[in-house]
């Protein structure tokens, strides 16, 4: 099955970020919010993003424009029809997922795709919320999504073997890389990432070293892009957390526990960048 009609439910920055790329890819995208406010200042973003690009010489006006004109938008899924693929990427919260999905469920035509955007919520879990737990997969895209070459492919018990090739397949049309995990909490990248941020929590409430100190270390130390404290700011302390929760609480080992910290940041409202204060100001 090939892809033509992309459905992206949630406007935040990683479904504004997964439009972006599908848009570019030269597939047709509707955008799903609960307001059209949302939608439209998601469109926003995604039309500075393709400008930017064609400042760089990256993508080609003509291209920008056409590919902007196949963006839809839409406030309730049950306005959707005849759709081949849709991705939900809303907060990480398994309740809203799992009413999202059913909801999806009903809005994909026979023989497309489910996916979800989770960075650690267990798919089985997921698509037992639909008819069709074999059409369901994790669709891990890394964040910023127009910048990050990757995308996790997480199968769920059910999943069958068509639908992670049509999964595969749509994921290297949009220029990703794809790797394969099995159906565990975390997955790859944040069952090894949320550990590291969460012991600079730790190093940080021990007095080990300053915020800036711990980032500059890792930085140079590890050749890393970013320091852990300001890399958790960038993703959200709340997002940080949750996921470290997920982790202990689905592997049930104490070495994932969460920095008392971390969520003290976050019982404060102190969630990182998009907060204007985590570990640092902003």
């Amino acid at each position: 099955m090939s892809v033509n009609h992309l459905v992206v439910v949630g406007a935040g920055q990683m479904g504004t970020g997964i439009a972006q790329v599908a848009l570019g890819a030269g597939l047709k995208v509707t955008m799903v919010d609960l307001s059209e406010d949302a939608v439209m200042k998601a469109r926003g973003k995604i039309e500075a993003g393709f400008k930017r690009l064609v400042e760089k010489g990256q993508m080609d006006a003509a291209r920008a424009t056409a590919a902007l004109g196949s963006f839809h938008g839409a406030v309730s899924l049950r306005d959707c029809r005849d759709v081949d693929f849709a991705v939900e990427a809303v907060t990480e919260n398994e309740n809203v997922k799992r009413r999202i999905f059913e909801e999806m469920d009903a809005a994909v035509r026979p023989g497309g795709v489910l996916a979800t955007n989770t960075s650690s919520i267990p798919i089985t879990r997921i698509a037992a919320a639909t008819r069709r737990p074999e059409a369901v997969i994790g669709m891990h895209f890394m964040n910023p999504v127009p910048v990050m070459k990757l995308v996790e492919i997480i199968r769920g018990a059910a999943t069958s073997d068509e639908t992670y090739t049509v999964t595969k397949a749509l994921a290297e049309q949009m220029g990703k890389t794809t790797v394969v995990s099995k159906d565990f909490p975390g997955f790859i990248v944040n069952r090894i990432l949320i550990p590291m941020l969460n012991e600079a929590c730790f190093a940080l409430t021990e007095g080990l070293a300053t915020v800036e100190d711990i980032d500059t270390a890792m930085k140079l130390g590890t050749n890393q892009p970013m320091g852990p404290l300001q890399l958790a700011d960038f993703i959200g302390l709340d997002t940080v957390l949750y996921i470290a929760e997920v982790l202990h609480k689905g592997l049930g080992d104490d070495k994932y526990r969460p920095s008392p910290l971390l969520r003290q940041y976050v019982d404060a409202g102190w969630h990182g960048k998009k907060a204007g204060r985590g570990f640092y100001n902003y």
